[in-house]
């Protein structure tokens, strides 16, 4: 007997007090490490725009180019953050959820086959490719439904994402398909926002750190610059190893989760699954607008549910197969699954 499953019913409002207490206290701390964030933007912003910009530099024109320059990076950057935070990362459209006849079923069934059986005739006439080491259709308790390619229960978001990356305390959000553009260039800019201020504030560290071993540093103005230099060199390294590491998810076409737990397919697992050479791949993220590629506006392709694939033998003998420009092997566009 399935016992680990429940029925789904609707269940009445938890009214224990005590209860809605801790969710509402649950809420609020994973917002701290977004005010975190964006405490040291803001600080950050005062630093260079007031304490470096307009008290420091006494060339208007420096002044000048600085600002504009500063400001540009911001507002993309800022753009893309917001974004990656705020976007709905969706969920399981209905047509993936079991009937409550065949959950009955399964909650009957007395053994693993049945179970695997009852399953795979529902999985049959979904769009899935993926399934679980044993073979069978992807099963999430928890939502009730069979999962899409590509697509993991969040814990967190308590739900199941599409094509989910991983779930990211610093924006409070999973990162997955429809955010994972805003979430690639939210480390980009973030990466060139660091490497700006530090490369126009390092003249004014160097002469704030000689002038101190001399006495002649004075106010908290040349503590913020001084800090202002560090703390962006810090998360320059940092978000630097993150966008590379991000980058060659992108050329692979792999998820984080993908990464370290291959996907398997009909024929086994196989981390380079969904790859369809590295430009199709940036492609899949970007989309196939050059003149959007690099704003924060969702262009990626496809729905997040059905991906491309190489192709496998099981396919191939269906005839549905379809080549794109750059692959290695030749790749479906997203056929029936075999039966």
């Amino acid at each position: 007997m399935m016992t680990s499953m429940e029925p789904r019913v609707s269940h009445p409002r938890n009214t224990n007090p005590i209860r809605q207490s801790c969710q509402h206290c649950f809420l609020l701390v994973k917002w701290i490490p977004v005010v975190f964030i964006m405490s040291i933007i803001a600080w950050s912003y005062y630093a260079y725009v007031y304490e470096l910009c307009i008290l420091t530099v006494n060339s208007v024109l420096d002044q000048i180019i600085y600002l504009a320059g500063y400001h540009l990076i911001f507002v993309i950057f800022m753009w893309s953050y917001i974004k990656t935070i705020f976007t709905d990362v969706g969920g399981v459209p209905p047509e993936f959820k079991l009937p409550q006849s065949l959950y009955d079923r399964l909650n009957e069934a007395d053994s693993e086959g049945t179970t695997r059986q009852l399953l795979d005739s529902f999985a049959r006439n979904l769009p899935v490719s993926n399934t679980t080491m044993n073979g069978a259709a992807r099963y999430c308790e928890k939502c009730y439904h069979v999962k899409p390619d590509r697509t993991h229960h969040c814990s967190v978001c308590r739900k199941c994402v599409p094509k989910m990356d991983h779930h990211c305390p610093w924006v409070n959000n999973c990162v997955a398909f429809k955010n994972y553009k805003f979430f690639v260039l939210f480390l980009g800019y973030g990466l060139i926002y660091c490497i700006f201020i530090s490369l126009t504030s390092l003249q004014y560290f160097v002469a704030f750190w000689k002038f101190t071993s001399q006495g002649h540093l004075e106010g908290m103005g040349k503590f913020h610059i001084l800090f202002l230099f560090f703390v962006a060199v810090m998360f320059a390294i940092s978000l630097g190893s993150l966008f590379s590491y991000h980058c060659y998810l992108i050329t692979k076409n792999r998820s984080t989760l993908e990464s370290f737990r291959a996907p398997i397919f009909h024929s086994g697992p196989d981390k380079d699954g969904f790859s369809l050479g590295r430009y199709n791949n940036f492609q899949e993220v970007f989309g196939d607008n050059k003149a959007l590629w690099f704003l924060p506006i969702f262009t990626s392709l496809g729905d997040g549910l059905k991906f491309p694939i190489r192709s496998m033998t099981c396919y191939e003998a269906m005839g549905n197969t379809q080549q794109r420009t750059g692959c290695e092997n030749t790749v479906i566009e997203m056929p029936q699954p075999c039966v």
